[in-house]
């Protein structure tokens, strides 16, 4: 994966713990449209593999989910 899409990915990704959903989708996806077919079986694999930190700390800060009520 290039230097410069993994950095995409990362800043998307703190953009989305952060609860900036929308933010993080419009950096991603010009990123992620544009990558090769290898590129993107990259990014693919790295998004699966932190699926669960995104997850996990988009919820746990997010005023309106679930997690937050208990």
């Amino acid at each position: 994966m290039r230097p410069s899409t993994l950095r995409t990915l990362k800043r998307a990704a703190e953009l989305t713990r952060q609860n900036h959903f929308v933010e993080a989708v419009l950096l991603a996806e010009p990123v992620i449209l544009s990558a090769d077919e290898q590129e993107a079986g990259e990014i693919r694999r790295w998004l699966i593999d932190h699926t669960a930190e995104l997850i996990q700390g988009g919820t746990r800060s997010c005023p309106h989910s679930r997690a937050s009520d208990e």
